[in-house]
């Protein structure tokens, strides 16, 4: 994806963590990671942002216990899940592609994805690859459910997913995605074509808000220095500013 694109997608991110008192990035997550730290910057310093194995965003001694723990006391507001297959239930599957137990392809694993899709109030799906192999009528393997039965404690789940052509909001009584705006440069065509579950959506699409001239200036300067020390690889992909 090119630089316009990271900076849409980083944009959008910040857009989606408004109101939010703590948000919490995991692992490989450079996307977010940047989309956080913008967010930081707009909220005067009302956010608090963690980026996991960061020397300078992450106040932790023992890693994902600390992250557990808060999340089950209700004080991370938001983090961020992706999946091998997503399905248009919001069900994650990270295990792996093909009939369990023997997937034809594996991926890392669950680790505490269902833990955290229960608690965090703000579940932020994200998978830069828009296609079928992604976005899936039902995943092979449950991870992690989007929605739960009547009568579970469930303070947390899915809140929006978004990919590289555009963003959905999740209603989860429904337990359906409503594409909510298309990517510039993408159309409504495409990611129906590339979607393979059904979803609403409104009668005329519009295009997702493109970063002003200030946010570009944060991304492209403090968010570029503040990632680098995580992602650094990811930062030199970045326009300076």
């Amino acid at each position: 994806m090119q630089d316009s694109g990271i900076e849409l997608l980083i944009t959008v991110v910040a857009r989606l963590l408004q109101g939010c008192r703590h948000v919490a990035t995991g692992a490989s997550s450079p996307i977010p990671g940047a989309g956080a730290l913008l967010a930081r910057s707009q909220s005067n310093g009302s956010l608090r942002v963690t980026v996991l194995n960061s020397p300078r965003n992450e106040n932790f001694t023992s890693g994902g216990v600390e992250l557990f723990d808060l999340a089950a006391q209700g004080r991370i507001d938001a983090f961020f899940l992706g999946g091998g297959q997503i399905d248009g239930e919001a069900n994650i599957n990270l295990v792996g592609s093909g009939p369990y137990p023997k997937s034809d392809v594996r991926w890392p694993g669950s680790f505490g994805s269902s833990y955290l899709y229960f608690l965090v109030p703000r579940v932020i799906l994200f998978r830069e690859e828009h296609t079928r192999r992604v976005l899936v009528p039902k995943v092979d393997f449950v991870s992690a459910p989007g929605g739960s039965d009547a009568g579970v404690y469930r303070p947390g789940g899915p809140y929006a997913l978004l990919t590289g052509l555009g963003l959905f909001s999740f209603d989860r009584r429904q337990r359906r995605f409503r594409l909510e705006s298309v990517h510039a440069g993408h159309t409504m065509e495409e990611i129906r074509d590339n979607t393979g579950f059904d979803f609403d959506c409104p009668d005329n699409v519009p295009t997702t808000p493109p970063p002003d001239a200030q946010t570009l200036a944060a991304i492209r300067g403090p968010v570029r220095a503040q990632i680098a020390d995580t992602y650094p690889r990811f930062a030199g992909s970045l326009s300076a500013a």
